[in-house]
């Protein structure tokens, strides 16, 4: 059985606010953020509940906390690089994140007492798009796109009976037996042609939807 965060070889590892909130990160990770109480997290830690008040008042500031140590593992955008790369690169780690805490996806922007990594990355991030070019206006409409596209796929992803690449055609095939091509054609033409070859992977989709919003959003640029 592995070690609880708390736990060393013979002595219990001093508590501190970080390792609180990543005990409550290993909680939620394992067990989702419903199982997440202080008693379950000093569970996790290997002290008494009251222990844990010593280093955080309430559950509200433990789910403030953790936001922010999500926030803290996407890469930061660079207001300096191509905005695109830039852009793409932030996305592509939020999402990767995500995956990791899927928990998180619907926390990330319900927090009313933000973080400095929080801060941080949405800073960043409209930096990014303003220095591309991008009005006041266009920026918000560009920042509020990109999230929901980011939030959006990850909550799809992570509700998927399926992940990674070829693990979509057990399931597939399942269906299509229960079906014919006769009352749902095209069902069974995405199957056979497109879900069931060799190599399919529906998270490549992310890299496809995405490519498309960079594009729209370039367009809108004004001409230099």
């Amino acid at each position: 059985m592995s070690k609880r965060v708390g736990e060393t070889s013979g002595a219990r590892t001093q508590l501190s606010r970080e390792r609180v909130l990543r005990g409550a990160v290993a909680v939620a990770d394992r067990d989702g953020i419903g199982a997440l109480t202080i008693r379950s997290l000093a569970q996790e830690l290997g002290v008494k509940p009251m222990s844990v008040y010593y280093y955080v008042a309430n559950k509200d500031e433990i789910l403030d906390g953790i936001v922010d140590l999500v926030f803290g593992e996407i890469e930061l955008p660079s207001p300096g690089g191509d905005w695109r790369s830039e852009i793409r690169r932030r996305a592509v780690s939020a999402r990767a994140v995500l995956r990791r805490h899927p928990w998180a996806i619907a926390l990330m922007e319900s927090r009313t007492t933000p973080g400095p990594a929080t801060l941080r990355h949405h800073d960043a991030t409209l930096g990014t798009l303003r220095g591309a070019g991008f009005s006041v206006g266009m920026t918000a409409h560009a920042y509020a796109l990109l999230d929901a596209y980011v939030y959006g796929f990850a909550l799809q992803e992570s509700s998927l009976p399926f992940a990674g690449p070829d693990t979509a055609a057990e399931v597939t095939e399942s269906i299509a037996q229960q079906i014919s091509a006769e009352d749902y054609p095209h069902l069974i033409e995405m199957a056979t042609e497109h879900v069931l070859r060799p190599g399919y992977d529906w998270g490549d989709e992310f890299e496809f939807g995405l490519g498309l919003i960079l594009d729209s959003l370039a367009a809108s640029l004004p001409e230099a």
